[in-house]
């Protein structure tokens, strides 16, 4: 038994989305402003917390209905509502699911539990003013509690192919159960993202929160303890802990009447005193150490040997968020078994708080083992981090995304949705598909939450970029004043010329990209022994052809079979003119520029920076046959950079050291510098 699909309507930015569940762990990302944090406190208002609704929980886009609010308003179309697809077997025990079950059709492997906070219509108009302004007033400042009725509905049809949903279509044959019910079927547990841990800057300052967690812990196995001694049962949330608790409850016993044996020798006069002088009977001073407070005022979390330690709050941020939320996870394990509900679920709302990423990376893969071995749990993670993303499994992830600040969220199935799309690609989208998953590396996964992307040919273009957007917002400050491109939320991908990979999933999450790359021509040429066709790198000038697969892909090449079509399609290709039509991917690759054309980012480099190399060929790093320059006359810089240049990195990491220590001005080809400007505006 597990929930299979969350619907959400009419809550906050969450108009409309569904999530399908996985049966362990299922993991929401997306940028910020999605609604992940939304996610969470609808379901607690709805599972723990009914009464807290208010004006701000529903959506923008329907106030202006609820503020005109009359007779004739439909309030079920206003009403904030969750629903819990529930599947089940043969093999569940249906004894507290078959309250919500109102189909005996034994072959039925669905049921459905709709909550529903809608407005108390009739309540509120019998108190509303009738001047306008005090009228917005009062539903803004009142539109919560009293006014707002709070349902649990049971019904079956989930998937039906109706346009209305059938909870709206057929509200007769909803049936109304008890609260009481849905607290027996599920248990739900969550760990929000504002943590109370607290770093060394705040010694001192109130409570240790590791302390005082800990305090909470010991407190539950204390209660859980005293059931099992009340019960005479060997239940197993206490086990050998139930045992070690009855230990420590005999040694604060001992020490309780050896502290009163003490205390009657000092208190022995001062009692006396008192008693012959308010007349009254025996009079003493007992000791009564409670150990729930013994662990909470004296008691505290250390690291490091008991001689030489060093106190909580001189651990990290990370350490202490770490031990907080295994502290709460253990909390959230016993309270599942204690009640032992046929479903359970448990929310942790961004684990990643003041981690590190290699923290990020090892909670991660431990996550799935620790919430394994909790019976019948599925686990909802909320997350920021791409560390975190990187470990999880495709089939795990669920994506909230939200193209514009105007639009609502809808939340994607990764794995379905996408796959869907690469099969659309025909033979080779499984093998691109396959590339993709195996590709979800820590940089790829920051596309999650990236607000746009560079995708770039290799290791040159990676260490220069950065020099080049710096550039790119010293050249263009007017446009830049309120923010460059530098302080933009980019991620930069290396990825070669496997960029083409990458267009559904772009398109998927609706990410901008600029794809930096080589034009690679090539010319067609035919040997005399075989007759077979080859296709060598040659300059541009010269070529027939390219050996670059995201150009083909990108701008529609077309078969080169035929000849005349793509002989036409090079042409435009090498003129500029092969657009792509697609507004959110841009391609950036060589064109001519001061009367040359070159076929890669070196020789565009070199051909506008010539003199500047020549000044400095003896500094430039990854340089040979430096003489050659001196010599060199025309323009066959293709040819030049074949011959003087060595290893591309160092090069790159000279020109770099030249710019930032040294000051030298180097020029930028117009093609990455026009890119740059596209991603900038766009």
């Amino acid at each position: 038994m597990h929930i299979e699909q969350i619907r959400i309507e009419n809550f906050r930015l969450l108009q409309d989305c569904c999530l399908d569940m996985r049966e362990k762990t299922t993991l929401l990302v997306g940028k910020n402003n999605t609604g992940k944090t939304s996610f969470a406190v609808l379901l607690e208002r709805f599972l723990e917390k009914p009464d807290h609704f208010t004006y701000t929980d529903f959506p923008i886009p329907i106030r202006e209905k609820v503020l005109g609010i009359d007779d004739e308003t439909n309030i079920e179309e206003l009403a904030i509502r969750l629903v819990l697809r529930i599947a089940y077997d043969e093999t569940d025990n249906l004894a507290i699911l078959s309250e919500f079950m109102l189909d005996l059709d034994p072959t039925r492997r669905h049921t459905n539990i709709l909550f529903e906070c809608c407005i108390d219509k009739k309540k509120l108009l019998r108190v509303l003013p009738d001047d306008p302004k005090e009228r917005k007033k009062f539903i803004e400042n009142n539109l919560s509690g009293k006014f707002l009725d709070i349902k649990v509905y049971a019904f079956d049809d989930f998937g039906h192919a109706e346009e209305t949903p059938y909870y709206l279509a057929h509200r007769d044959q909803l049936e109304e159960k008890d609260r009481s019910g849905v607290r027996a079927l599920l248990n739900f547990q969550v760990i929000h993202a504002r943590r109370n841990v607290a770093s060394s800057e705040d010694a001192g300052r109130g409570a240790k929160p590791l302390s005082a967690i800990s305090t909470r812990f010991f407190r539950k196995r204390d209660i859980e303890a005293d059931d099992d001694d009340d019960d005479d049962d060997d239940d197993e949330t206490t086990g050998s802990g139930g045992e070690s608790i009855e230990k420590l409850r005999s040694m604060l016993a001992s020490i309780d009447d050896q502290l009163g044996e003490q205390y009657a020798q000092v208190f022995g006069g001062f009692l006396k005193s008192s008693r012959d002088f308010l007349e009254l009977g025996d009079l003493k001073v007992v000791s009564n150490i409670q150990s729930q407070s013994l662990i909470e005022t004296s008691s505290q979390v250390i690291y490091g040997e008991t001689d030489n330690f060093l106190p909580e709050h001189y651990s990290g941020l990370g350490y202490l968020n770490i031990l907080y939320l295994l502290l709460q996870i253990e909390l959230c394990r016993d309270d599942f078994a204690r009640r032992n509900a046929p479903l359970n679920l448990l929310l942790i709302e961004e684990p990643e708080a003041h981690t590190h990423p290699q923290m990020q990376y090892v909670f991660a893969d431990k996550i799935h083992g620790l919430t394994s071995k909790i019976p019948n749990l599925q686990a909802l993670l909320t997350t920021h981090s791409s560390h975190i993303v990187s470990k999880s499994n495709f089939e795990d992830i669920r994506y909230l995304s939200r193209l514009s600040p105007s639009q609502p969220v809808t939340i994607k199935n990764f794995h379905t949705d996408l796959s869907v799309r690469y099969q659309e690609l025909g033979a080779d989208g499984a093998a691109l598909f396959q590339f993709l998953k195996q590709y979800l590396t820590i940089n790829s996964a920051e596309l999650f939450f990236a607000s746009k992307a560079i995708f770039i040919e290799g290791t040159t273009e990676r260490i220069l970029l950065p020099l080049f957007i710096e550039m790119h917002d010293r050249e263009n400050v007017d446009e830049t004043a309120e923010s460059g491109l530098s302080s933009q939320n980019i991620s930069v991908l290396e990825v070669g010329a496997n960029a083409r990979a990458f267009a559904p999933f772009l398109e998927f999450i609706g990410v901008r990209t600029l794809v930096i790359t080589d034009i690679d021509t090539t010319r067609a040429v035919v040997s005399e022994k075989t007759g077979k066709t080859s296709y060598p790198a040659c300059p541009v000038a010269e070529s027939s052809h390219t050996s670059n697969e995201t150009l083909k892909h990108f701008l529609s090449a077309p078969d080169p079979k035929e000849e005349k079509d793509f002989s036409d399609w090079h042409k435009r290709l090498v003129e500029g003119t092969a657009s792509s039509g697609e507004g959110q991917i841009e391609l950036a690759y060589q064109l001519a520029e001061d009367g040359y054309h070159a076929r890669s980012f070196e020789d565009a480099f070199l051909s506008i920076n010539l003199d500047k190399v020549k000044a400095r060929k003896d500094t430039l790093a990854s340089l040979k046959n430096r003489d050659t320059l001196d010599q060199f006359s025309g323009d066959d810089f293709y040819s030049l950079t074949t011959q003087i240049l060595g290893k591309k990195s160092d090069f790159a990491g000279s020109v770099l050291y030249l710019a930032l220590v040294e000051g030298e001005s180097w020029r930028v080809p117009k093609y990455i510098m026009d890119g740059l400007k596209w991603i900038h505006k766009n």
